[in-house]
């Protein structure tokens, strides 16, 4: 009863943001250590003086590339999280993409759902987050799901961007081999 309930509020929030997205949007590339601007931000909006969330502030810019390390390289994800936070942009699409991977590797997969919802709050097109997204989905058991953001994925980069073969190769595994990706 409770995966069921799961389930179905995951598919209204993806319904939700596929109502509220743009049919045309600018799709900003995710697997990167530098993060995209965000969706919902101008940068022309932006006072001036106002550093504090620019991903143009070095302080900011470095200390993303830290937590990126942190993962990718050290695979410190506890340490990561704390970066992370640190950065004060949980809802920024690149920082919560990165805390729901983090919070997925060290299988906290309630938190880590609530963070890949926030990335694409902020960023319906974020390709990275339904990449990961569908991963947690797949190992939620959930291959219906998986196999919707696989779709999502195609419909923002077509089949030939790593996210969506990365998915794809993962949908491909037989059903019960207990891969965590």
């Amino acid at each position: 009863m409770e995966k069921s309930a799961s389930r179905l509020v995951t598919l209204s929030f993806l319904s939700m943001a596929l109502i509220a997205a743009p049919i045309f949007t600018k799709a900003y590339a995710a697997g990167s250590d530098t993060p995209s601007p965000p969706a919902s931000d101008s940068t022309k909006e932006k006072k001036k003086h106002d550093k504090s969330s620019s991903i143009e502030d070095p302080r900011f810019l470095e200390s993303y590339r830290t937590a990126y390390t942190t993962i990718y390289d050290r695979h410190d994800y506890a340490a990561a999280i704390e970066q992370l936070k640190a950065l004060g942009h949980e809802d920024r699409a690149d920082v919560a993409n990165l805390l729901g991977y983090s919070y997925r590797k060290l299988g906290n997969y309630e938190v880590s759902q609530v963070y890949y919802q926030r990335a694409l709050q902020d960023d319906p097109n974020h390709v990275r987050t339904w990449q990961y997204y569908g991963l947690w989905q797949l190992e939620q058991g959930n291959r219906d799901q998986a196999n919707y953001h696989l779709s999502r994925i195609e419909q923002i980069c077509g089949k030939d961007c790593p996210e969506y073969r990365s998915l794809q190769a993962a949908l491909e595994q037989p059903v019960g081999t207990g891969l965590v990706y």
